[in-house]
């Protein structure tokens, strides 16, 4: 038993307190471990939040902080369960992956177990899972906590993933699933792939010989474009991964085949922005006007929105009525040239990272505003723009002064429903740009 029945016990009786108040104040009996009751009483509250289906289980047992903070979230695992569920059903278009459509029983191993959050929806999507990870203490959490959440056919195996990897025959596996650790030696933490342990790039050819697909999560901070050479032609697919519009994984899905374009997908909460990755960063939809967005894996297109409208000149802000900012995703993948064709917005300069429309698009992947004036830096017209303005919300873009000059030069406090977007236009001109949510 990882922890005593009467310290699981005065966990659940005091879970929706303060853990610090209880440190201090908390007088339990002889059979509880306070230490590890305040431990499980944290987890659970970071659970509440980035895993309520891990939280909803009464037997889950939670590991120390750092694993807490470096797991999944909910949304970004059950994404990658998605993906893996479409691929090993062939809908990535590999011959390799007709295994599960074969009938053939399908096999995931995690060769980065940690706490087991991404196995635990991934291994869902297949017969059976092998959960792999070299620290002790987090296999007997997962030994404990997988059959709790209903996972009976995973296994858990206490050993060094490149050890492992180096026992199993070929396609022993249907999918390999990595997530590096991004720590060094001394806690510090590594971005780099090659700083990465397990090194991935050296382990790539066994792992492809063991399983057809290799699903591997990286750091956001990384540059995809970079990212993708560094595997030589292998990466079929880039997933950049947001959450409520904050990057959360890169997310790559490898594979036997060569494959000089792979798809790249841009998604912020479930909804994905496709494009392919070739040389010019054209993709098929855009030169046709179409739109595309995956739900549950599955492609809608349509017509292009804003097409036939009024349009906007990037070079007389007295045609822009509607402002746009991409989301984290798509900014991460710097797709802005594609973004402007597909959904007929222009940019308000090459470096802006904003976009303009002299109609509404319905469904542009970010943030939408409705612009009520542009000024200058010019005093007059600053004036005249923040006129009867106590607050606003202050965004800097391709801009020479930072937020907190600005906010102090303009006397406005932070808040209210105002946005205000400072940046330089097509003419090299500083403007700042007042507009309200859409």
């Amino acid at each position: 038993m990882l922890i005593s029945d009467a310290t699981r016990a005065f966990a659940r009786a005091h879970r929706d307190e303060d853990v610090r108040d209880l440190a201090l104040h908390a007088k339990p009996g002889p059979d509880v471990d306070l230490t590890a009751a305040l431990e499980q009483i944290a987890g659970f509250r970071t659970a509440r939040v980035k895993l309520p289906g891990w939280a909803a289980c009464e037997d889950v047992v939670y590991p120390p902080h750092l694993a807490m903070e470096q797991c999944s979230s909910e949304a970004t695992a059950r994404y990658k369960a998605d993906v893996a569920r479409r691929i090993i059903a062939g809908g990535d278009g590999d011959a390799a992956a007709g295994n599960a459509a074969a009938g053939e029983p399908t096999t995931l191993i995690d060769f980065t177990g940690g706490f087991g959050v991404d196995l635990s929806y991934m291994a869902r999507a297949f017969d059976r899972a092998v959960y792999v990870e070299r620290q002790e203490h987090l296999c007997e959490l997962a030994a404990h906590n997988l059959p709790a959440l209903g996972l009976a056919h995973a296994r858990v195996v206490n050993d060094d993933a490149a050890v492992y990897l180096a026992t199993l025959p070929d396609d022993a596996a249907t999918m390999a699933f990595l997530d590096p650790a991004r720590r060094d030696a001394h806690g510090a933490r590594t971005y780099a792939i090659a700083d990465c342990t397990p090194d991935v790039l050296g382990l790539i050819n066994r792992l492809l010989a063991v399983a057809p697909h290799v699903m591997v999560k990286l750091s956001p901070m990384l540059d995809w474009h970079k990212t993708v050479a560094d595997f030589a032609g292998l990466v079929h697919e880039v997933h950049i991964v947001s959450v409520a519009n904050e990057c959360k994984e890169l997310l790559l899905v490898i594979g036997r085949d060569a494959c000089a374009a792979p798809r790249v997908l841009c998604v912020n909460d479930g909804r994905a922005l496709e494009f392919d990755a070739d040389d010019d960063g054209r993709d098929t939809a855009a030169d046709t006007g179409a739109t595309v967005e995956r739900t549950g894996g599955e492609t809608t297109a349509g017509d292009a929105p804003g097409q036939g409208g009024r349009t906007a000149d990037p070079a007389e802000p007295d045609s822009w009525r509607y402002l746009y900012e991409p989301n984290a995703s798509i900014m991460k993948a710097g797709c802005f040239a594609l973004l402007a064709r597909r959904f007929a917005v222009a940019p308000v300069a090459r470096d802006s990272h904003l976009f303009v429309s002299g109609n509404p698009i319905e469904d542009f992947p970010g943030r939408a505003f409705e612009i009520d004036a542009v000024a200058t830096m010019n005093k007059k017209e600053l004036r005249k723009l923040t006129d009867g303005l106590t607050h606003a919300n202050i965004a800097t873009r391709n801009f020479p002064l930072p937020v907190a000059v600005l906010r102090k030069k303009l006397k406005l406090k932070d808040g209210g429903d105002a946005y205000l977007f400072a940046t330089t236009d097509a003419a090299g001109r500083h403007i700042v740009i007042r507009s309200r949510k859409r």
